[in-house]
């Protein structure tokens, strides 16, 4: 693969199913989508040995020809605000999701291989407060080869 043929799109839906679907749908010549605010869905409640009901299993859903990055939900009320999407020829690559390296509810850090050489690549978002550009400005990490850092970073411009 060579890497300036790379697609990649990036989007903030809003919390709306129907808007990650039309993308995933007519963005089938991307190769990375970047999904800033994704809905999170009820999938189905898992059984415990002390409660039959169970506890509901939220997870932002899965699509055809896409293979889905996102962090766990953590609690019901702090759903992380971030998703991406590769398209499942380039499968490949080995894509891999990297909280050991950032922990942060609102970036996802990914990495693929491409000829024997790491690449990385990050979506972002950032809220009114602008929590995620302070914890970059403050944190110190060295990653080579990082390809895109892109996303949702709210700022806004009086001009």
């Amino acid at each position: 693969m060579i890497l300036e043929n790379l697609k990649i799109f990036s989007q903030n839906v809003r919390k709306n199913n129907f808007i990650i679907k039309m993308i995933l749908e007519t963005h089938s010549n991307f190769d990375i989508i970047f999904i800033q605010e994704p809905s999170w869905s009820f999938m189905y409640s898992i059984p415990y040995h002390n409660n039959n009901e169970g506890s509901p299993l939220m997870r932002i859903v899965n699509y055809p020809n896409w293979l889905t990055f996102a962090r766990d939900l953590v609690t019901m009320n702090d759903h992380p605000r971030m998703a991406i999407f590769i398209n499942t020829r380039l499968s490949l690559l080995r894509f891999s999701l990297h909280k050991d390296i950032i922990n942060h509810r609102d970036i996802l850090l990914s990495s693929f291989f491409n000829n024997g050489v790491i690449y990385w690549i990050m979506n972002v978002y950032s809220d009114s407060s602008h929590s995620v550009i302070k914890y970059l400005k403050y944190m110190e990490f060295n990653l080579r080869n990082l390809l895109i850092m892109t996303g949702d970073f709210n700022i806004r411009d009086s001009l």
